[in-house]
Order: C-alpha cells, then structure tokens, then sequence
C-alpha cells in the first residue's frame, strides 16, 4: 500500500504541471467548441445523417440504411442512440464531433509524447489542435471527418505501441481501431496502407548483429501481427455486408475519383488546381504562423538530422493521403482532407519546442510567443463563434456552408412556425428537392411532431405539385424553396410569403435566400 501511494505521488510529481495546463487547454478545447455550436446553419449532409438516424432509430430493420447512398453507417450508429438525449437534434449531432475532437485531442497528446517523450511538445501540440481553425470548425459540424480523423491518431498510436513491443493485444485494439475508421469512412483506407510505415520505429539492432536469430523471428512476428491488425480490421469491415446495398460503397467511391485512364491522358488535371486548393487552404485554415513552424520543423528535423524518423514518418502520414488526392479527387474540400492534417500540429510542436530550448526563452516571453503563434487561430475562431459570415473561410467552404442551396438559413424558424400551426390544424409542407438541406433539413425538427407532413417535390419547382394542392382539403399547405431554384412568379400560383430567410453575400454582391410560402386556399379553389 506504501508504495502504491509513493508511486501516486512520483507520479504527480512528475506530471503536476502538465495536468494543470492540459486542464486550461480542456478548457480552451471546450469553449471554442461548445459557445453558439448551432451559430452556422444546417449543412446538406448534416441534415442527411441526421435524418438516417432518425429513421435508423425509429426503425431497426433500417440499420444500414447509409448504405442505399454508398456511405458507412458508424457515425449515424453513434447518433441513433444519442438522439433523443438533447432535444435539439443538430446540437446532438454536432456535439457528437465535439467529442470525437477530444478523443483526438487526447489522442493527439498521447501520440505526440510516443514520438518524442517531451511534455511541452505534447502540450503545445495538443494546444495547436484546440486552437486551430480547421479543428475547431469541423469537430463543430456533425459530419464524420472528426470522427475519422479521430480514429486515425488512435490507429496510429497504438501502431506505434505495437511496433515497438511486439503484443497481440495491442495489434487487436489497432484492428479494431482500423475497423471503426474503416465503417466510419472510405478513406481510412489509406490508414491501412500506411501501417507498415510504422517499421520506422522499429528497434533495429547494428549491422552486425541484424541476422541475429531473434531479430530475424521478430520481423516475422512484425508480420503476422500486422495480419492480426487486417483481419480485425477487415472482419469488422464486412459486417456490413449484413445489411443490404453493400456493393453501394464501391459504386458511389467511383463517383469521387478520377480512373487510371482518366490521370494517364490528363497527368495535371485535377493535380494541378488540387495543389493550388492546398497552397490556399492550409495557410487559411492551418493559420500561417503553424503552416511555418511545420514547415521549418520538417526542413530542421531533415537537415540536422535529428528524430529524422519522426519526420519522415509524420510527413508521409499526411503527404501520401495529400498527393493521393490531389491526383485522383474529383470532389475535393476541406473536410475531405481533414483526417491528413494533425501530423502538421505534431511537427509544428516539436520545431517550436526546439527553438525554445536552442534560445533558452523564459516562461514570460515564452507565454507571449505562444499568444503571438495563436492569435490568428483565436481571432478567426471568433468570428467563427460570433459572426460566421465575415470569417475569412476558404471559398469553397463558405459557399457551401454559407451562401448556397446546401446551407440551411431559415429551416429551424420555419419548423417552429409549423410546430404552433400543427396545435391546431393539420398542415402539410412541401419542400424543393427530394434528399439534402430540404426536406431532411426540415424532417429533423418535424420529427413525431403530430399533424405534420413534409414532403419532397423536387426541383427547380416550375409549378405547384399536384399533390400540394389536393392536400389544400384537409391541410394547411406551404412550400418551403430556396429562390435560385424557384422559377414561377409566386402570385401567379397562389403563394403567399410567410417569410424569408436571407443566405450570405457573395463576392459578386448576390445573395440567395429561403423562401416559405402558404398556399391559398381560395385561390386554387377558383380553379
């Protein structure tokens, strides 16, 4: 008992300072996560995976429902039970990626102090992913690339464990690990490729002594137990094919890339515009002051030689997936290469770690450089939290996000509205589009309300559909479009504005908005 607690208090000890300010860095993590989590509207796919989990949820024979769409279900899985909990289901979805961003933060630390067993780099980095932009604005979305990016660290930490002490235990939680991401996302794909770059981290013993028979029987067990990890991996993998449309996910990932063919006749098509994206995004989002310490962290680490392996490694994490990409993408974002960014945090880390041992900088004037590499991230993050609008956010993601049919303005107002129509009549709402911001958008809020029924009429709406205004019988009918896809004067069919729901500006100075009209009921009578 003695010296359980004498172990408590070396422990403590030794680890008193980094607790503390991993607790402000909690802190940090939570408010720029947390504070206005719905300020943004509903995006397209948020209302989607909302919705499967809705209808997962309510109905189990619908458990695999993702898949019609080719996508993997283990994010809404998650969701399905926690629906319900919140009564804001946008909320619930969001701050399910609130907590994979801690899990990664976590992560991320751990990871961090595998690689160089130094506390303030795993503080610092752990710091970094807290503040930056591009962390802080996806784990505030419900979309499954936290989630993803998530899984990616753990993999790789406990790859590294495993390399390094050779366990079948551990190679099973990295198959597991490897099968969550694997059922989570398409692209945790390249996780599984990247294992064996693990190898790097293996104790290699001298030249001479390299045939030695135990280290030739270790290199076997590396591969068996590498085998271990892709048969957990790839066992939990095709559990979906319980469900149907499994094939699904091979059909719709064909939709996001490029053929062999296709790059063979056009070597920089998309390579080319891809890695212009990159040299825009990262100093946006990545902010330039840790753009620069990663890049000068990678060039120090090369140059002098020193933890060259964990520069080599961290940068293949994120360049193969990177490059990949750029070649073979034909939708590429933001999002879409969040889970290749966190080893740039981890280099930027230990480069500013460097430099303040190199320069022997105090703890006054190391606060004030740290306040200084951050200052850009809080500020951005601000306006994130406050007034999302004048973010300085790449342009492809504040259009999508932002200015288009795809950000949901307006869509939590107008299912209140009909929430206190229903209390007295029945009311059925049409909506442009059939799958996306609208209905599901609106399904979300609606849902096992009574009285109300929401239907998708597609788009653009030419007209008023047929069964709207059959329904002008027994409902009180509305129609829910946004105004770039509405091609019909409103008067000349019997719609009358309820509101508007202005999107934001574009550079051009245009600005859509989401219109909510009721249908006249004397009007369509007289027809």
């Amino acid at each position: 008992m003695t010296g359980e607690v004498s172990m408590i208090k070396k422990f403590f000890r030794e680890w008193k300072w980094t607790i503390i300010f991993g607790i402000g860095i909690l802190i940090v993590f939570f408010l720029l996560r947390l504070i206005n989590l719905t300020i943004l509207p509903i995006f397209a796919d948020e209302a989607i995976y909302i919705r499967w989990s809705q209808v997962m949820k309510a109905e189990p024979t619908l458990r695999f429902l993702p898949l019609s769409d080719g996508k993997q279900p283990f994010f809404m899985w998650m969701l399905m039970f926690a629906l319900g909990v919140i009564k804001n289901p946008l909320f619930t979805g969001r701050f399910l990626s609130v907590l994979a961003g801690l899990g990664s933060l976590i992560g991320i630390f751990l990871l961090s102090y595998e690689l160089f067993k130094d506390k303030k780099t795993s503080l610092i980095t752990s710091l970094f992913y807290a503040v930056v932009p591009f962390f802080v604005f996806f784990d505030r979305m419900a979309l499954v690339d936290s989630l993803l990016a998530m899984f990616g660290i753990w993999f790789f930490y406990f790859g590294l464990l495993l390399i390094k002490n050779l366990r079948l235990d551990l190679a099973m939680i990295t198959g597991m690990i490897l099968g969550a991401a694997l059922i989570t996302k398409s692209p945790a794909l390249f996780y599984a490729i990247l294992l064996p770059t693990t190898f790097l981290f293996y104790p290699f013993p001298s030249r001479r002594r390299f045939v030695q028979k135990k280290h030739l029987l270790n290199l076997g067990k590396i591969v068996i137990l590498w085998g271990v990890v892709y048969v957990f991996a790839f066992g939990i993998y095709n559990l979906l094919r319980l469900g149907p449309n499994f094939q699904m996910i091979a059909i719709r990932n064909k939709d996001y890339v490029f053929s062999f063919e296709w790059i063979l006749s056009h070597p920089f098509d998309p390579l080319k515009p891809h890695l212009f994206d990159l040299a825009q995004w990262l100093p946006n989002l990545l902010t330039w002051p840790v753009l620069l310490l990663a890049v000068a962290g990678l060039v120090w680490m090369w140059l002098k030689r020193e933890n060259w392996r964990q520069a080599s490694w961290l940068f293949s994490v994120s360049a193969v997936p990177l490059l990949v990409q750029s070649v073979f993408a034909k939708v590429f974002t933001p999002r879409y290469i969040l889970f290749t960014i966190w080893p740039l945090l981890i280099i930027a880390a230990y480069f500013f770690s460097v430099m303040v041992k190199k320069l022997k900088i105090k703890t006054n004037l190391l606060a004030l450089l740290i306040l200084l590499i951050i200052i850009p991230s809080l500020y951005y993050n601000y306006l994130l939290l406050t007034e999302p609008e004048k973010a300085p956010l790449p342009r492809r993601m504040r259009s999508g996000y932002l200015e288009e049919w795809t950000a949901g303005q307006g869509i939590r107002e107008i299912a209140d509205f009909i929430k206190e129509k229903a209390k007295e009549k029945n009311v059925l709402v049409g909506t442009e589009g059939s799958f996306g911001t609208l209905p599901d958008g609106l399904q979300i809020y609606l849902e096992k309300v009574p009285n109300v029924t929401v239907i998708g009429v597609g788009y653009p709406i030419t007209g008023v559909h047929s069964s709207l205004v059959n329904s002008l019988v027994d409902n009180d009918v509305y129609l829910v479009v946004n105004q770039s896809r509405l091609q019909i004067p409103p008067e000349a069919y019997g719609l009358k504005l309820v509101g508007e729901y202005p999107k934001a500006l574009t550079p051009e100075g245009e600005q859509d908005q989401l219109l909510f009209f009721e249908l006249d009921r004397e009007f369509w009578w007289k027809r």
